[in-house]
C-alpha cells in the first residue's frame, strides 16, 4: 500500500516491540535454529577469514586509542576491546570480503546482528538457546522494516543493509537484555535515529562500515533503552519517522502481519562466491563452462553476457582499481572466473583485479541487458577464436534457494576462509563449536574457547 500524511498506520513500533518480547523459544520453528547455526558458522569464517584486511587493520589503527575495557574479541586478531568497538569492528570483518550471507530479497542478515549479540555475550553469561532466538528474531526485524520500503528506499541510494541493520542489531541485544515492551519501542527509535549507509560508496572501505556501524548502534540502542534513554514510540511508522523519511513508499503490513507465522531467516542465502549475488550466475557459467571445455584465457575471443538489469545497475564497473572495485565489476568477475575457475577472495584481491592476463580478457566481456532473466541467473556465451561458441543458461545461481549451500559447504567454504593461518585441528574446533552452541550453558565463553579470542 501507498502511506499518505493524512493517516498514519497504528502501532507499527510497539507491535514490533510487544512481539520481540513476547516471543518465546517455542513459538520458533526447530529448523530455524539449525539455520541460525548455519549463519553463525558462516559469519564467524568472514570475520575470521577478513581479520587481516587491509579494511579492517586501518579500522583497528583508527580506534584502537579510543578502546575501553577489553571484554569482547575481535574475532581472527586475538585482541580485545570493549563492546561497542568489538560489534563495529567485528561488523566490518564480516562484510569486507562480500561473502556474507543474504536474504533472498533484502538484506545482509548476519553482518549487523552477529556483532552485537557476540559482543553482548562477551560480557554476561548467556546460553546458546536464548543466543540463537535473539539472532532469529533481529534477522525477522530487519529483514521486515527493510522490506517494508523496498524497493523505493534502496533505489533512493540508501544501503538497506546499514538502514535496516540497525533496528535487527537493536531487537536481538535488547532481547538478550530482557528489554520490556516499552524500552524495547525506545530501542528501535534509538535504532530509526541512527539508520544509515549510501549505496554511493559500494567498492570502497565504507560499504562494510555500513552493516558494522549498524551493530554498533543496535547494540548501543539497546544499551541505553535498558538505563530508560527515552525515543519516540513510533520512530518507523511517524509522519517524520524512518519509513517516510527515507523512502517514498511505506506498507506497514510487511512489518505486522503474520508475525511468529512466517520467518524471513528460511529465506536466507550463502554466497560461494565473495561478491554481490546478483553477478553469482555470470561465476558460476563460466566455471562451469572452463570446466567442461578445458578452456584458456587466450583461445577466447570475447565472453557475451545476458544478464538481469539489476546486474548492470550494481556491477557495471568496467575497469575496476581494486579488489573491493572488482566486486562490482561483471567484468571483471566473468575473466576472473573463466581463468581461475573460482570466485573466492582471491579472485577478488587488488593482485587479481590488476593481473595483466584478467584485465586482457576482462577487456574481452560484453553484456547486454535481459529483463527476463533473474536477478541471480545469466546467460553466458563463450565465443573461441576457433570459431566455436559454448554457451550456460544459469537460471538459479549455486548458493540461491533453489540450489543452497549444504552444510557440508559451509564447512568447505569456513576452512578455506580460515587455513591459513588457522591450523585444520582449530578450524575444526571452531566448527564443531558453532554446530553445538544450542548446548552451551555461556555462548560467549563457548565461542571464545574455540577461536582463542
Amino acid at each position: 500500500m501507498t502511506d499518505t500524511p493524512r493517516e498514519l498506520p497504528a502501532e507499527v513500533t510497539r507491535t514490533l516491540a510487544r512481539f520481540i518480547v513476547e516471543c518465546t523459544p517455542r513459538m520458533i520453528p526447530p529448523a530455524l535454529h539449525h539455520e541460525a547455526q548455519r549463519a553463525l558458522l558462516n559469519w564467524m569464517g568472514c570475520a575470521i577469514g577478513s581479520a587481516h584486511t587491509a579494511t579492517v587493520d586501518a579500522a583497528v589503527r583508527a580506534l584502537a586509542p579510543c578502546f575501553g575495557a577489553p571484554v569482547a574479541p575481535l574475532y581472527g586478531r586475538g585482541e580485545r576491546a570493549d563492546m561497542l568497538h568489538a560489534a563495529l569492528i567485528n561488523g566490518i570483518g564480516s562484510h569486507v570480503l562480500d561473502y556474507d550471507d543474504t536474504h533472498a530479497r533484502a538484506v545482509h542478515p548476519s553482518a549487523p546482528v552477529w556483532p552485537a549479540l557476540l559482543a553482548l555475550a562477551s560480557t554476561r553469561a548467556i546460553d546458546g538457546e536464548r543466543l540463537l532466538q535473539a539472532f532469529v528474531l533481529g534477522v525477522e526485524v530487519e529483514c521486515r522494516v527493510g522490506l517494508s520500503v523496498f524497493p523505493e528506499h534502496y533505489e533512493l541510494g540508501w544501503h538497506i543493509t546499514g538502514t535496516a541493520g540497525v533496528f535487527g542489531a537493536a531487537a536481538a541485544a535488547g532481547k538478550l537484555l530482557g528489554l520490556d515492551s516499552r524500552r524495547m519501542a525506545w530501542a528501535l527509535g534509538i535504532a530509526a535515529t541512527q539508520s544509515s549507509g549510501l549505496r554511493e560508496m559500494f567498492g570502497s572501505m565504507c560499504k562494510s562500515f555500513h552493516p558494522g556501524r549498524a551493530a554498533h548502534g543496535g547494540l548501543m540502542a539497546a544499551l541505553l533503552a535498558e538505563q530508560d534513554f527515552t525515543s519516540s514510540e513510533q520512530a518507523i511508522e511517524a509522519r517524520r519517522g524512518f519509513a517516510h523519511v527515507m523512502s517514498t513508499r511505506f506498507d506497514p503490513d510487511v512489518i505486522t502481519v503474520g508475525l511468529g507465522e512466517s520467518w524471513e531467516l528460511a529465506r536466507n542465502m550463502y554466497k560461494p562466491f565473495a561478491c554481490g549475488l546478483v553477478i553469482h550466475g555470470v561465476i558460476d557459467g563460466c566455471i562451469q563452462l572452463a570446466t567442461e571445455h578445458d578452456l584458456r584465457a587466450e583461445a577466447v575471443a570475447a565472453i557475451d553476457l545476458q544478464v538481469s538489469p539489476i546486474v548492470m545497475e550494481l556491477t557495471a564497473k568496467t575497469s575496476p582499481r581494486s579488489g573491493l572495485e572488482g566486486k562490482f565489476s561483471v567484468y571483471h568477475a566473468a575473466a576472473a572466473a573463466l581463468i581461475h575457475r573460482a570466485g573466492g577472495e582471491a579472485q577478488f584481491s587488488d593482485a587479481c583485479v590488476n593481473d595483466p592476463g584478467v584485465r586482457a580478457l576482462r577487456a574481452r566481456v560484453t553484456t547486454t541487458v535481459d529483463p527476463t532473466i533473474g536477478r541471480t541467473g545469466a546467460k553466458v556465451a563463450i565465443r573461441l577464436r576457433d570459431g566455436r561458441t559454448v554457451s550456460r543458461h544459469i537460471e538459479h545461481a549455486l548458493g540461491t534457494l533453489q540450489r543452497p549451500m549444504s552444510d557440508a559447504d559451509l564447512e568447505h567454504k569456513f576452512r578455506a576462509l580460515v587455513t591459513p593461518p588457522l591450523a585444520e585441528a582449530h578450524a575444526a574446533r571452531i566448527i564443531a563449536a558453532c554446530w553445538s552452541i544450542a548446548q552451551a550453558q555461556d555462548a560467549g565463553r563457548h565461542l571464545a574457547a574455540a577461536v582463542g579470542g
